[in-house]
């Protein structure tokens, strides 16, 4: 038996994805047009586009979500910094990041933690969410960077940034929940494009669902 949600209940779930490498300044006017008419919870962009989404979604209760370090998590914590700090003048109002995977692995915590507080302190307050890449991770190497996530003050634990050989799994999120579902939230992501998989997520632990395929998660629901 599925959790039963009203339209705009379920809308506040989802940010809507618009991370394609090929994607153009038309392809976010569209995609935040999609967001203002189904009042996602935010439209993700790459942070060359984080002044286009502000100015498409100014005045809305829709975050603009630009994307750090997206998608291998692989530059400086200084650039990543930097380049937070430059989305929240360009009108970002949430961020996500990818964590330094291969330093996750490595368990080199302390660097893990310093490239994140970095990034929440240039976010100003503002939610920071992390992507660990589950895909690459062993479940315990999964619980112990959540705990990173939570310690070094971001709001969100993701699993997945959908270009790794797998994405968001129940496993994951349960496993996840568990970890630091009493001290941060959890955003499922990667490879989620029905409305019954998004809801197994939500009931699993799940507060934030990233998809590209919003729309038709929520045609699939029954919401028009």
């Amino acid at each position: 038996m599925y959790m039963k949600f009203t339209k705009e209940k379920f809308a506040k779930y989802i940010d809507h994805s618009a991370l394609k490498p090929h994607f153009g300044e038309n392809d976010i006017i569209r995609m935040a047009n999609e967001a203002l008419v189904w009042k996602f919870a935010a439209l993700s962009v790459n942070p060359v586009y984080t002044d286009i989404a502000a100015r498409e979604l100014r005045g809305e209760d829709i975050h603009v979500n630009p994307c750090i370090a997206f998608p291998f998590g692989a530059i400086t914590p200084e650039l990543k910094a930097l380049i937070t700090e430059n989305c929240m003048k360009k009108g970002a109002t949430e961020i996500d990041m990818v964590a330094n995977i291969g330093a996750i692995r490595e368990e080199k915590w302390e660097f893990v933690k310093k490239d994140i507080e970095g990034v929440v302190k240039a976010a100003n307050d503002r939610e920071v969410k992390v992507i660990i890449e589950t895909a690459y991770l062993t479940d315990d190497l999964k619980e112990k960077a959540a705990v990173i996530v939570a310690d070094a003050g971001a709001a969100f634990v993701k699993t997945s940034t959908g270009y790794a050989p797998s994405g968001a799994s129940i496993h994951d999120i349960k496993l996840l929940y568990t970890a630091v579902g009493k001290r941060i939230k959890v955003k499922a992501a990667g490879g989620i494009r029905h409305y019954e998989d998004a809801v197994v997520l939500i009931e699993n632990g799940a507060s934030r669902i990233a998809s590209s395929s919003s729309i038709q998660i929520m045609k699939e629901g029954g919401f028009t």
